[in-house]
């Protein structure tokens, strides 16, 4: 009995495409919620509480997890 070896990647074409569209939304999301900080460190700045930061950014990183897990547990083959 030949035991052949299957050598090729674990998924589809089609799941490495979502999958980085889900890495680069991740990507957004962290980048929305960067900034708002203060120069001086006495003086406080209500800028990090923004609907931005609090309520935009987790959000679209959550999108962007739902996205990744998505392109992992989709297969093309159906």
């Amino acid at each position: 009995m030949e035991n052949k070896d299957q050598q090729g990647f674990l998924f589809e074409a089609v799941n490495y495409k979502i999958l980085l569209i889900g890495i680069a939304v991740i990507a957004v999301g962290f980048i929305l919620m960067s900034g708002g900080g203060s120069d001086n460190p006495n003086v406080f700045n209500d800028e990090i509480f923004n609907f931005r930061r609090i309520r935009l950014a987790p959000t679209v990183v959550l999108i962007g997890f739902g996205v990744t897990i998505y392109s992992i547990l989709k297969n093309p083959k159906k």
